[in-house]
């Protein structure tokens, strides 16, 4: 896939071979539909290709990196094998290729960043955080189990316990906290995380690019060790997908409401 053959993504070439990513979809807050989905898990193929790539850098357009799946997008998946089955390859995906990616990747987390986008925003190699911006993987609020990145990362950088209390409830935490567990690499002010996301692409870009990426590599090793915990994962969010559960989660996302899960109150 050439540059300029995406259309939820947007490309800007700048010094040192810096490659900037933008998440375009900033009327839905950077929501991934099923083609934002597709180009996420594609352009880490293109970035560790492209000779004169030498650090990418993500981030999210308008006020949000990401609001996670897109809603429609997940009422569409619910209950349909065909779909399901498709997720689960392309997830995969998505996190397999950020991990062999062969060039470094900075994250520059300007806001809300959930569900798929936060795959991309915590996968990242360094992760600059505004400290007002709100994360969270709510996948067990919509009634489905905690796949995408959850299981293979979160307990590397936070640990279990904090890892635990987060998937397992669903609750977000901001930017400083992030910091503070170690989620996220630095939490600096919202108007900031651009311009010190490229200062360290800009480091790394013009550092000793072998002994960088060999680093990378090696370190990333601990994520291909977590790799069956993650497969695992990924196909249990895929089963409840199919499950009475995720109707409820998203129609209570959707009306603004607490949840009310079948599996919880089987008598309704």
């Amino acid at each position: 896939m050439a540059w300029s053959d995406y259309e939820r993504l947007r490309f800007e070439r700048r010094e040192h071979g810096v490659l900037l990513i933008t998440l375009d979809r900033p009327e839905k807050y950077n929501a991934a539909d099923e083609r934002m989905h597709t180009e996420m898990a594609r352009v880490w193929k293109d970035v560790s290709a492209d000779p004169d790539v030498r650090v990418a850098v993500v981030t999210g357009a308008g006020k949000a990196f990401s609001a996670g799946g897109d809603l429609d997008m997940v009422d569409r998946m619910a209950g349909d094998h065909d779909r399901v089955s498709h997720m689960l390859t392309e997830m995969s995906d998505l996190v397999y290729t950020m991990v062999d990616c062969a060039k470094p990747i900075v994250s520059a987390i300007n806001g809300v960043a959930v569900g798929a986008g936060l795959v991309v925003a915590l996968l990242a190699d360094i992760s600059i955080c505004a400290e007002d911006a709100r994360l969270g993987d709510g996948h067990v609020r919509l009634g489905v189990a905690a796949g995408d990145h959850a299981a293979i990362i979160w307990p590397l950088l936070a640990g279990l316990a904090k890892a635990r209390y987060y998937l397992l409830t669903g609750e977000m935490l901001d930017g400083r906290e992030a910091e503070r567990i170690g989620l996220v690499s630095r939490a600096v002010p919202r108007e900031q995380v651009l311009e010190e996301a490229l200062r360290v692409a800009d480091v790394l870009a013009t550092g000793p690019q072998q002994a960088i990426q060999l680093t990378r590599r090696a370190l990333n090793n601990w994520l291909r060790s977590a790799g069956p915990i993650f497969d695992q994962s990924a196909a249990y969010e895929m089963l409840t997908f199919m499950g009475p559960d995720v109707r409820e989660g998203l129609a209570a996302l959707r009306e603004k409401r607490e949840p009310r899960f079948p599996s919880a109150f089987p008598e309704g």
